[in-house]
């Protein structure tokens, strides 16, 4: 509409101007109180549900004692990652090249190790054995087909073979 009368510039190009400037200034303040509305609510919402994601992976939780290190919430990291902790411990012992069992919950290392480092291979494993490849969700299952050892995603659908421990 205001486009068009550009070229006249009769009193009706003033009125319609005039009008264009309402309807831009309307628009201008509805865009506005819809910002305003938005920013009060993201106010009103706790910081933590804000930042989050719906899926969380546990900070490794232990102290070094001698030689070795004990986590101590192992059992809560392979229930949170729904695995079994002698899939997870496997993995864990081969990657960090140091022997190790569980023992009362617990996952007891042969040697010193960071908790970075720790927390680095639980990702790895999470990324290989939990997340589906094609929708990145953790609401997935490791199944025995056979010889195969496949990852089937109850989301999406998403099968794939995963690699033995």
């Amino acid at each position: 509409m205001c486009a068009m009368v550009e070229n006249n510039l009769s009193d009706d190009y003033i009125n319609v101007s005039r009008k264009c400037n309402i309807y831009k200034m309307r628009k201008f303040h509805k865009r506005m109180e819809y910002k305003e509305l938005l920013q009060r609510a993201k106010m009103q919402v706790p910081k933590g549900l804000q930042e989050k994601e719906r899926f969380e992976i546990p900070k490794v939780v232990g102290h070094i004692e001698g030689a070795k290190t004990i986590i101590t919430n192992f059992t809560t990291i392979t229930s949170t990652l729904r695995r079994q902790p002698e899939h997870m411990l496997k993995y864990l012992l081969r990657e960090l090249a140091t022997p190790g069992d569980i023992r009362s919950g617990r996952l007891v290392l042969g040697a010193k190790t960071s908790a970075q480092k720790i927390n680095q291979k639980i990702k790895e494993y999470a990324d290989e054995f939990v997340f589906c490849p094609e929708c990145g969700k953790p609401d997935t299952d490791i199944k025995k087909e056979g010889d195969l050892n496949t990852l089937s995603c109850s989301v999406c659908g998403t099968r794939r073979v995963v690699k033995r421990i």
